[in-house]
């Protein structure tokens, strides 16, 4: 193993997050390499750098003319430069502010620098990559994303169990307390929670939101080591009073010294920028120092040099001006009333319309709802709406078809909402 390894590991030592590190997650670290040099020199290359593969003038990245008119605003720093390999640091700490911000609970918590990674997915891979291994079991509701799976079990090797999300309307407590228990028997705990959650669009009420964090708080309390990824990237996306305003992350983040909580979210889905693919990883754990996350960053930072090197720049610069835009607020408060209409519309719908060949998951929040088929097969479903009707859906698994109305305008969503309907009567007939 790499000396630095070792030195990251022995920073970590006697704490949850070493407990819970993957074979990989022990072994990676951060190169004193290019990289790091390159750092240094910045700081101390009075006379000259020649460490950064990048062609410099006068001391500023050259830029071609044709490429500085498509973003004026921005300085051939902020467009064609290389980005730290953890993010640019004054939008990591903006992002923090917006964190704590949105979640009140998190002002008088120690959590770290969130670490920009290129996309959520990416975020959700790379921690795969540090807890993750042939070893390990990842516990995640049904349905789910599909990409879990292929993250977890396919590329790391690790079991991917799921529990049952909803009984009578709501969070399927007993079935996630199970799953949980049963896992707990090894000693170890890995559990990803989305909410609001793709592909049903639920999020969990302020009551059962409090639940999870007591329960999962006790099993952390009574021995086991347990690891929560918290997958916020539709956060805010609420549309019923009840709701659960802020993260579990806000909860968990010092809930027990042998629970370690990770927020992935970023501007993507909440801030309605999908093609940037910048998101954050951010670690909160009770009694863990800024030393312990300088660790686990350097370790996370480790895993994306191996990969991507670092994230594209010019998300990273537009991101960071438009945080401090006094206008965005109201910008994406209108955005998300356009999306909470298209809500209530999906809702008066499906709350008026009943049938036996389906019924809607639990829905509340996000860009998605899903039904669940009782008969029909959804891929039949989904080819007829599209091959008949020209209607684009997803069948996440043979009985769950997820409809987006994020992208549904509001004149067309009660002719899909009717097509579904039919559809799925019609092949629940043949």
């Amino acid at each position: 193993m790499n000396p630095l390894a070792q030195e990251l590991n022995a920073a970590l030592e006697g704490t949850t997050p070493c407990c819970l590190l993957s074979d990989f997650g022990k072994r990676i670290f951060f190169p004193k390499g290019i990289i790091a040099q390159s750092a240094e020199a910045k700081k101390l290359g009075k006379t000259a750098n020649a460490t950064i593969g990048m062609t410099v003038e006068n001391g500023v990245p050259v830029i071609l003319g044709a490429v500085q008119k498509s973003a004026p605003e921005l300085s051939s720093r902020e467009l064609v430069a290389y980005a730290p390999t953890a993010g640019n640091p004054e939008l990591r700490q903006a992002w923090k502010n917006e964190i704590i911000r949105k979640n009140p609970s998190l002002a008088a918590k120690n959590i770290s620098l969130p670490v920009l990674v290129p996309g959520l997915t990416a975020g959700i891979s790379y921690l795969s990559d540090l807890f993750l291994d042939e070893k390990t079991t990842l516990i995640a509701g049904d349905p789910s994303w599909d990409n879990y799976s292929l993250i977890a079990e396919t590329r790391r090797g690790s079991a991917f169990k799921q529990f049952s999300m909803f009984k009578n309307g709501g969070f399927d407590f007993e079935a996630f307390s199970k799953a949980v228990l049963d896992e707990a028997k090894s000693g170890f705990v890995r559990v990803l929670l989305n909410f609001p959650q793709n592909p049903s669009g639920y999020s969990p009420t302020a009551t059962e939101a409090a639940h999870i964090v007591a329960f999962l708080t006790d099993v952390a309390e009574k021995g086991a080591k347990v690891l929560v990824w918290c997958d916020d990237a539709y956060f805010g996306l609420d549309y019923e009073d009840d709701i659960e305003k802020q993260s579990l992350f806000a909860y968990l983040a010092d809930a027990s010294e042998n629970l370690l909580a990770v927020k992935i979210d970023g501007p993507t889905k909440e801030d309605f920028v999908w093609g940037f693919r910048a998101g954050f990883l951010t670690f909160g754990g009770k009694n863990l120092t800024d030393a312990h996350y300088d660790a686990l960053i350097k370790k996370l930072m480790g895993t994306i040099r191996s990969s991507v090197s670092c994230a594209s720049t010019p998300p990273q610069s537009i991101l960071l001006k438009a945080l401090s835009d006094p206008e965005i607020e109201a910008q994406k408060r209108a955005f998300r009333n356009l999306l909470c209409r298209r809500y209530k519309k999906v809702r008066a719908f499906t709350d008026s319309h009943k049938s036996t060949a389906l019924e809607p998951l639990p829905y509340n929040s996000g860009y998605f709802m899903s039904f669940h088929l009782n008969s029909a097969n959804a891929e039949e479903v989904r080819q007829s709406l599209l091959n008949k009707d020209g209607i684009g859906t997803i069948a996440i698994d043979s009985q769950t078809l997820r409809v987006a109305f994020s992208s549904l305008d509001e004149d067309k969503i009660d002719v899909v909402y009717a097509a579904i309907y039919r559809t799925a009567e019609e092949l629940s007939r043949a």
